[in-house]
């Protein structure tokens, strides 16, 4: 007696059951998810080591290095006039302390000097909160006498004083009013602006210390067709 074949029926084991099929799909479900978990959270580190770099790069640079100003008044014109956007070098001018509130982690202070003839910028003396810029006349250490217009400096180099040349970034025909006779401490500077008329400067309330310097000119970025190094 034979018996016929059913074609249609599969061999064993050739299909699941209807739980190993869930099984699998829901296998794949999770495994796909992983992958999307995955690719979501390595953006996000990505994103969070970009930031943390940015910090350790920009800060240092924004706390020792470099800081952006704008020039407000006429007290530096014409070389500077109001809405110049300056970058300020203050590595090694600028005494920084690092804290948080009153706790002081550390502090640097300043070890070089300016030279006279630089743009400073600076804390004004009788109001810190006011950011002051001027240009460089004595140094540490030098007597000061201005009479009758001219600027006279007194130092090792010339002990019987020199008469002050401005030329280079006065007019000819500008007069430095006052009558100033100054002697300054080794950690002292002597600034003036360049529109002597109209400059509100060490003639009237005296000295800068250094530990008031935030730094030097270094770049002016605006405007546009008055770029400069300094």
């Amino acid at each position: 007696m034979f018996w016929k074949k059913n074609k249609n029926k599969q061999a064993p084991f050739e299909t699941k059951s209807d739980s190993e099929s869930f099984n699998d799909y829901a296998n794949e479900v999770i495994n796909n998810q992983e992958v999307e978990y995955y690719g979501v959270g390595t953006f996000i580190w990505e994103v969070a080591k970009v930031f943390f770099w940015a910090l350790v790069i920009i800060i240092p640079i924004r706390v020792f290095l470099l800081q952006p100003f704008y020039v407000q008044g006429a007290s530096m014109e014409p070389n500077f006039t109001d809405g110049d956007y300056l970058i300020i070098n203050e590595f090694g001018l600028k005494k920084t302390e690092v804290g948080v509130k009153d706790h002081v982690f550390f502090k640097v202070e300043p070890f070089f000097d300016l030279k006279r003839g630089e743009i400073v910028v600076f804390h004004y003396p009788r109001n810190p909160s006011q950011i002051f810029i001027k240009r460089v006349i004595a140094l540490g250490g030098e007597k000061i006498k201005l009479e009758n217009g001219q600027i006279w400096i007194f130092n090792d180099e010339y002990p019987g004083g020199v008469l002050l040349d401005e030329s280079v970034y006065l007019d000819p025909d500008v007069f430095t009013k006052g009558s100033v006779e100054i002697k300054l401490a080794e950690d002292e500077y002597f600034v003036m602006g360049d529109n002597r008329e109209f400059s509100h400067d060490s003639r009237a309330w005296g000295p800068v210390n250094k530990s008031e310097v935030i730094g030097k000119v270094l770049l002016r970025a605006w405007p546009f067709d008055n770029v400069s190094v300094f």
